[in-house]
């Protein structure tokens, strides 16, 4: 069988990708200066200039970039380019106030097309495959970067996008797609469908899934796997940095995401000092853009919770699947709770169902956690069997995550279904 051949870069020495990320920091450090009258405050204000970097450890003496740098100068103030220069713009929902825009030049668009096409075939993708997106196409950058990516690699795309989740079903059965592009909570409600409609989902044309845009553990991977019977793959991104294939995972290891150093150069900090820590440390993520004209980015602080691990299929280092964010992490009477630690023991139990929320209030000054979790079909959330696995979850829950919980069972179809990011946390306590 046919694969596409690997990048140079991809298997090139250690030397010579740091020669290069080097020579592109400091560009990219230039360039932000030179071009962004946010970028040039900071530094000055920091007391730093782009001169100053002469190694890779210098990039630690650079102000950071936040999500609200990015809202304070709502719509272009951190353009690096003039306004027609900018061929694309996309932005984030802006369900937590004024949304955050980013913008790509021409070139961009090609080096994002380019980083995606190297996730896909990084996946598995053969000469001759079908891809199926199913991520959200318009201001989100999910479905046009896993789009441009697909075809800039000479696959055939269908640009579906999120919901009509029948259609879509309809689809994969008619057109016989290779690949799949979609969040994996949504993957389930796929394979959900498929079954209401009397169908095995192993019995699709489908072979393989590139998972993102939420987290999720390797416990969704071996569920989602198993019933479509497909190699389930992790791609990363997010769109301040560019949009999905920042870093994706390698089929031949599926060890975590590989990172394209070559365009995004990774710290790991300290989430409350801000200092950096070594590799295999855990910390919080920050991206620096190396290649970007339009918005270059300077140590982002992603919020995303992870560790920077040596390279396997690929020289770039990998970093290990995130385990969660510092800004949805739950902390409930002192104790940090992420969701992803209770998914991991809920695909434990055959009982129940990978759909879930966890659902916050409060009485008087405490805080309290419900899960919100359907049971798997064809267990009645009433039968015996249902509430002695609620209460083996709940036992779980307070030995390994350290908190109490209630469980509150529901049955098949009691969980919002999302057509994108799953909602996994529901706060209803009082501001």
């Amino acid at each position: 069988m046919k694969s596409f051949p690997l990048e140079p870069i991809e298997k090139a020495s250690i030397d010579e990708l740091r020669s290069l990320q080097l020579e592109r920091l400091r560009w990219s450090l230039k360039h932000a200066y030179e071009n962004s009258p946010v970028y040039k405050a900071k530094f000055d204000a920091a007391g730093v200039h782009p001169d100053d970097c002469k190694t890779l450890a210098d990039l630690a003496k650079f102000p950071f970039t936040t999500k609200s740098d990015l809202r304070d100068n709502y719509p272009f103030g951190m353009f690096a380019v003039p306004r027609d220069q900018v061929v694309r713009i996309h932005a984030s929902s802006g369900t937590t106030g004024k949304p955050t825009v980013v913008g790509y030049t021409a070139k961009d668009i090609d080096t994002w097309a380019g980083v995606v096409a190297r996730s896909i075939r990084a996946a598995g993708a053969r000469p001759g495959d079908m891809a199926h997106i199913s991520y959200g196409y318009g201001l989100f950058t999910g479905g046009m970067g896993a789009h441009y990516g697909a075809e800039k690699l000479g696959l055939t795309v269908v640009p579906f996008g999120g919901g009509q989740t029948e259609k879509q079903i309809q689809l994969i059965q008619d057109f016989k797609p290779n690949i799949i592009m979609v969040t994996p909570s949504y993957m389930l409600a796929i394979a959900d469908e498929i079954e209401r409609m009397g169908l095995d989902p192993k019995s699709t044309s489908l072979r393989i899934g590139i998972f993102g845009a939420e987290p999720w553990t390797n416990e969704m991977r071996n569920a989602i796997e198993v019933r479509m019977n497909i190699d389930a793959v992790d791609i990363y991104g997010l769109s301040e940095v560019m949009g999905p294939g920042v870093a994706s995972e390698c089929v031949e290891t599926k060890d975590g995401p590989t990172i394209w150093e070559d365009h995004f150069y990774p710290e790991i900090i300290d989430p409350d000092t801000g200092e950096p820590v070594a590799d295999g440390e855990q910390g919080e993520l920050v991206f620096t853009s190396l290649t970007k004209e339009a918005l270059p980015i300077i140590r982002y602080r992603t919020r995303d919770l992870t560790r920077l691990l040596p390279g396997t299929a690929r020289t770039m280092r990998r970093m290990e699947k995130i385990t969660g964010r510092s800004d949805d992490m739950m902390i409930i009477r002192g104790v940090n709770v992420f969701p992803t630690q209770i998914e991991e023991l809920i695909l434990k139990r055959p009982e129940l169902s990978p759909h879930y929320q966890c659902v916050l209030t409060r009485e008087g000054p405490m805080d309290n956690l419900k899960v919100a979790i359907e049971t798997a079909p064809g267990v009645d959330p009433e039968s015996i069997e249902a509430r002695a696995a609620a209460k083996q979850l709940q036992y779980e829950i307070k030995i390994y995550v350290g908190s109490s919980v209630e469980i509150d069972l529901r049955g098949e179809g009691g969980i919002e279904r999302s057509v994108g990011k799953a909602r996994r946390v529901v706060d209803l306590r009082k501001k």
